[in-house]
């Protein structure tokens, strides 16, 4: 990675996983100020999520907090356009769940956005 993104690496990576960081935010508002109007996401499963029923989600996981145990290793981040990244990883989940992730990034005036957002299972269990 060249040098002139590794402090952009640094901040996406204090960011992720999306929705898994409650110094970020654990309320809608939160959630609806990560992410752009447009945002929309894919699943482990495949399915295609609209931005208004992630929220939705969100918004039930955290009425009932539950533990949250996980571990995010191999960051790799390139710049797709001016203020855009895409940030890739891997996240091991209670020490079994296995995903890749894909988070596209924008740098706005309001901080960083989320555009889009992909797990693909590799291992469950």
């Amino acid at each position: 990675m060249k040098p002139e993104f590794q402090s952009v690496l640094e901040e996406l990576k204090a960011r992720e996983p999306i929705f898994h960081r409650p110094e970020w935010g654990t309320t809608r508002a939160d959630f609806e100020r990560m992410t752009t109007e447009d945002f929309w996401e894919i699943g482990a499963s495949g399915t295609r999520y609209e931005r208004s029923f992630v929220l939705d989600e969100l918004e039930r996981r955290y009425k009932d907090p539950h533990p949250d145990v996980w571990t995010a290793r191999d960051f790799e981040c390139s710049p797709l356009a001016e203020g855009v990244y895409l940030l890739t990883y891997t996240l091991v989940q209670d020490e079994v769940r296995v995903t890749r992730r894909t988070t596209i990034w924008k740098r706005s005036d309001d901080g960083w956005k989320i555009v889009f957002h992909q797990g693909t299972l590799i291992q469950n269990g």
